[in-house]
């Protein structure tokens, strides 16, 4: 090993060396975030004045430089404490979670008797119940030898590791300081793009990136960020995306980048635990999922083997998963630590839970974050911080819990049923709440709480109902955590049951949440065909000041497409009476100009009014159409009918599947008739949040509610038509409104 130091947390340590036996996700009753702060702040501070807390600690063995944060040190007792909170029966804690507790403690220890020059020292395991407010304490005296050698047993165990990534880290920094463009010359604009992505994340600034379709922008942001991962020293990279497409194109572009220099970079593609499971009939434990059984065991092999191949997208993990009878989708939990760069979904980093943001933030990582199509992000963001629950649910659940839970359920149908008395005969319309009402979230924590208890009393019952009640009550109780004047709470008449309500925690502006992540990236850049305006963006995701706009030009000019502005009034009194003529204009094209085209509409209603208008008048030509809710055999069946010699108007709505993130270049697609202009249905809800965000950031209210999503969506539609420098086409752009010289300043220029 060089004389470079490895960092790493005492924490990373030891989840790396103690952790043995089954994999157990068997409910725990559990604190919640802001429980555990609490707890550890009450517990403080029932000790003395002299009580230090949050003690650094450092300490070398050999090349490896040890880092942590003990909870907290009595003098007087010389004791050195780590606090942890829970929920339930403390005897129920699996028998490796407390082995982990003490491995952890114990190496605090040796690293404090180092620090303070202490010969021995007393350690506590506190044990805080958050219900019951009491502390359950388990003391051992250490000598500062016995420590020390504890800390070099799980040292060494890690150092061969270290050293190999040590290693890899290098040879992966000189690789990439000397990486290559795949392609002989950058498409026309893919090198500004490039540019522009390498200077900000080499500033540690944020970049919002305007980039047409057709230049190549996920090569062109993969291969600057690799250049930046090594010359800025940093530890992973992120690629963030909103759709399996795109998580797809990620992996093809660092398969090219990888074509013929054989990269030493692990790259790794996080899929949806239903997706990776192999046994979804079973449970997450041993005692049930053969996977699970042992997979502590199993996994440093399992992990030295995916770290070797490098390559880890779904197919090949699984594969090494299956090698070693372990559990492809933890597997790749696991491998989230140890890869350089990941590609995966939004939630990933943006979500409360998650995965990549924690990990980020607990090993205090140096990390660039890539998001594709980011004007997904938005929508996307608020509902990741939404929460919704359900009175029929509850009601189908009281009439069916297990009898240990039915009074608490029932006391919470019956704070929901004052809720709607006391809205009178607007019970089960929509109606806007100032806060969520505060009898109900008591009875609700009240019911969470009753069904942790139970859960761990009866840790054997898997009813589904009851864990899938639960999950959302936690998730509703959190997010009402966080309620603000950046939230919406509402009801309305549920849609299993319009008697009853549904109650919702509507986020509206996401900056809050966002913001913070950012701010723990080094570096991050979002890039799509449409941020215009950036304002728009930035103010809804609490983009930094400093946050840097750049718009890349197209490599198109107006020779490839042909615009057409149709004055007809698409608004819904309007709808019917447009039917004919706008089946009529389609007819004309396609007689015209036989091919493939799309037509959009601002519905699945009016999508069938002209589709079937356009069979009784032009019998002819075939016609295909979005169906609700397509499943995803179907939808690739629906792209698949898209090819050159192929002839039809399909139908879609704006907004679904098929508006953005499709690609059917040439003459697999060859115009489309766009039959709105897209703006969200206006309904309560909406009108609410334009009210909300007219308060918040004054004369922006239509424009972000209505305006700027929907024109968003237009473009993202159109952009299925041209997609590289050969294509030609046509739009259709129906509604008289794209007249207008505001609507038109925010369509590309080029088209025009």
């Amino acid at each position: 090993m060089s004389t470079t130091r490895y960092t790493v947390a005492v924490r990373a340590l030891c989840d790396f060396t103690a952790r043995r036996g089954d994999l157990d996700l068997r409910f725990t009753p559990a604190p919640s975030a802001r429980e555990g702060i609490a707890g550890h702040q009450l517990v403080t501070s029932r000790r003395d004045d002299d009580y230090e807390t949050e003690i650094p600690l450092q300490g070398e063995y050999r090349q490896l430089l040890l880092r942590g944060r003990a909870d907290g040190y009595c003098p007087q007792r010389h004791t050195l404490e780590e606090i942890k909170t829970f929920r339930g029966d403390l005897s129920r804690m699996p028998a490796n979670h407390r082995a982990l507790h003490w491995a952890q403690l114990h190496c605090y220890g040796a690293l404090f008797c180092a620090q303070r020059a202490c010969d021995a020292v007393t350690l506590a395991l506190v044990y805080f119940d958050v219900v019951k407010q009491t502390e359950t304490r388990i003391e051992e005296h250490w000598s500062r030898q016995a420590l020390d050698d504890i800390l070099a047993r799980h040292a060494g165990a890690f150092l061969d590791w270290a050293v190999q990534e040590q290693a890899h880290r290098q040879a992966r920094d000189a690789t990439l300081k000397t990486l290559s463009f795949p392609h002989s010359e950058f498409r026309p604009g893919q090198r500004d793009l490039a540019e522009a992505v390498y200077t900000t994340l080499h500033q540690k600034h944020v970049l919002m990136a305007q980039a047409p379709t057709g230049i190549g922008k996920t090569l062109g942001t993969l291969f600057p960020a690799l250049k930046a991962l090594a010359t800025r020293q940093q530890d992973r990279l992120f690629f963030l995306t909103a759709r399996t497409t795109g998580r797809q194109l990620a992996l093809d572009a660092l398969s090219q980048l990888d074509a013929g220099t054989a990269l030493p970079l692990r790259r790794l593609e996080l899929i949806a635990r239903d997706k990776a499971c192999v046994y979804p009939e079973a449970a997450c434990h041993g005692d049930s999922c053969p996977l699970a059984r042992g997979f502590y065991d199993r996994l440093p092999a399992a992990r030295q083997a995916a770290a070797e191949q490098g390559w880890l997208d779904q197919a090949s993990l699984g594969e090494i998963a299956h090698s070693h009878q372990v559990c492809p989708y933890y597997l790749a939990q696991e491998m989230a630590r140890w890869s350089d760069v990941v590609v995966g979904d939004y939630n990933y980093y943006f979500d409360l839970n998650a995965l990549l943001f924690a990990l980020t933030s607990q090993q205090q990582w140096q990390a660039l974050v890539l998001v594709d199509e980011a004007h997904n992000l938005l929508p996307r963001s608020r509902d990741m911080y939404s929460a919704s629950l359900d009175e029929d649910a509850i009601a189908r659940l009281a009439r069916h819990a297990p009898t240990a839970l039915r009074k608490p359920l029932r006391r919470l149908e019956q704070a929901w049923q004052e809720m709607n008395q006391t809205a009178g005969a607007a019970a089960t319309a929509y109606r806007k709440l100032p806060e969520p009402p505060q009898t109900l979230m008591s009875a609700l924590v009240a019911s969470v709480h009753a069904i942790s208890d139970y859960r761990n009393d009866h840790p054997t019952d898997t009813s589904a109902a009851v864990l899938a009640f639960y999950f959302d009550a936690l998730q509703f109780t959190r997010i009402a955590e966080f309620f603000d004047e950046h939230y919406l709470c509402d009801c309305e008449p549920s849609q299993e049951d319009p008697t009853r309500t549904r109650l919702t925690l509507r986020n509206l502006v996401p900056a809050p949440f966002v913001r913070e992540r950012l701010a723990t990236a080094s570096g991050t850049v979002l890039f799509s065909a449409t941020l215009t305006p950036p304002r728009f963006h930035a103010d809804l995701l609490g983009l930094p000041a400093n946050s840097r706009f750049v718009d890349i030009p197209p490599p198109f000019d107006a020779s490839q497409l042909r615009v057409h502005q149709v004055p007809l009034s698409t608004r819904f009194q309007q709808r019917p009476g447009t039917a004919l003529p706008i089946a009529g204009l389609i007819s004309r094209q396609f007689d015209a100009q036989p091919g493939n085209y799309l037509a959009f509409f601002s519905s699945f209603d009016y999508l069938a009014l002209v589709a079937d208008a356009l069979q009784r008048l032009a019998p002819h030509i075939p016609v295909h159409r979005q169906q609700p809710g397509m499943p995803e055999a179907e939808r690739h069946a629906f792209l698949a009918r898209f090819v050159p010699e192929s002839q039809q108007v399909s139908f879609a709505v704006l907004g679904g599947a098929f508006s953005e993130g499709i690609d059917l270049p040439g003459n697999r697609l060859i115009g489309s008739f766009i039959a709105t202009l897209g703006l969200p249905q206006i309904n309560p809800v909406n009108e609410q949040m334009r009210d909300r965000l007219e308060q918040l950031i004054p004369g922006t209210g239509f424009d972000y509610t209505y305006l700027y999503p929907g024109v968003q969506k237009v473009i993202q539609a159109a952009g299925r038509v041209i997609r590289t420098r050969d294509d030609r086409g046509v739009i259709y752009l129906i509604d008289e409104r794209f007249a207008r010289p505001d609507i038109r300043a925010l369509l590309p220029r080029w088209w025009f």
